[in-house]
């Protein structure tokens, strides 16, 4: 096990990749294309769904340009979940990683700690022993009355009688609530978007390349045990996912249909409600992490990438680059970061 699993596991195994604030969704190819087959999803339980999850083959969405002089980049974004059923025609994107001199990855984060392989693996236990509420505190015995009643008929749902789950955290049971349910709903949290762009980079020799940020917590032994004993302040999180399956499914499939169909006006239309940040927030801002200089990670993963872009795009003429939608789209994100610098921005 590397280290930076070890992180993850330690910052409470985060639904998505620490870069990705969970992983969001691009833009558009040609609206002639648009018009695909779809079909309707068979829920399980013999009732039918409101809405339909598109499937077959699907363009997905187009690049974002970023420019300055003669040296550009070309920017794919990405979005989870996305229909369980698409099959990507990439052809696009292929292409444009073919004729770029570098791929530019999300940041990550790893430790520094020199633990080694072997002791990491045998941090495993305490590490997933964390998941688990302090002083053996049960789901009913930490979440208030009205939010648990709305808990038990979503888990009953997506989940079935559990015991198990009961004992976790607020944020770890609510994020295996979501894994559960987004599946049901026809929809797939796997990445598309990353094999396919590895697998043609290292075809065509083009290197690849994560900025990456190191992140000293000490002993590991320890972090782990004082993570173990901190009640986390993951109310807000658990609430936010709870909102979201019991609102917001059918907005998910409207946002994985229009990634897959590179409908960009749609993804800007719709509502984004994301309990994600709710979620992360409740792990940096918490007395373990903040103690371990951790409560500013997002934005030095921020920092960390857009340095990267701009030394990627100052060497290359050509630049191929992924990030999350939400990252594109936001008046805040990575993006509208530079254009503040003095890109050029041009949308697909």
């Amino acid at each position: 096990m590397r280290d930076s699993h070890l992180l993850l596991l330690l910052l409470a195994a985060l639904a998505a990749p620490l870069h990705a604030q969970a992983p969001q969704a691009p833009p558009a190819p040609d609206s002639a294309s648009l018009a695909l087959p779809a079909e309707q999803e068979i829920p399980a339980s013999g009732q039918m769904m409101d809405a339909i999850v598109v499937s077959g083959e699907l363009p997905g969405p187009g690049l974002w340009r970023i420019s300055k002089g003669e040296h550009f980049m070309w920017v794919l974004g990405t979005q989870y979940p996305l229909p369980k059923r698409m099959k990507w025609v990439s052809r696009e994107v292929e292409q444009a990683v073919i004729e770029s001199q570098e791929v530019l990855l999300p940041t990550k984060a790893s430790l520094t700690t020199k633990i080694g392989w072997f002791k990491g693996m045998l941090l495993l236990p305490a590490a997933m022993g964390s998941r688990k509420n302090p002083d053996k505190e049960k789901l009913v015995d930490v979440v208030p009355p009205e939010l648990y009643a709305r808990w038990l008929p979503l888990k009953a749902k997506y989940i079935g009688r559990s015991r198990s789950i009961e004992k976790q955290r607020p944020l770890f049971a609510s994020q295996k609530l979501y894994e559960k349910a987004i599946k049901r709903a026809g929809l797939s949290n796997d990445s598309i978007v990353y094999p396919l762009v590895r697998k043609t980079a290292k075809k065509h020799d083009i290197p690849m390349t994560s900025p990456e940020i190191k992140i000293d917590i000490g002993d590991p032994r320890q972090a782990i045990k004082d993570f173990a004993k901190t009640s986390l302040d993951d109310l807000d999180c658990f609430a936010k996912t709870l909102d979201r399956l019991e609102t917001d499914l059918d907005t998910m499939r409207d946002r994985a249909n229009a990634w897959a169909t590179g409908d960009i006006e749609a993804l800007r239309g719709l509502p984004f409600s994301d309990q994600n940040q709710a979620c992360a927030d409740a792990i940096l801002k918490s007395r373990v992490t903040r103690e371990r200089g951790l409560d500013d990670l997002f934005e030095r993963l921020k920092e960390a990438w857009l340095d990267a872009a701009e030394t990627a795009m100052a060497k290359n003429q050509i630049t191929f680059a992924i990030l999350p939608m939400s990252m594109i789209l936001r008046p805040d994100g990575y993006v509208e970061a530079l254009r503040a610098r003095g890109y050029e921005v041009e949308e697909p």
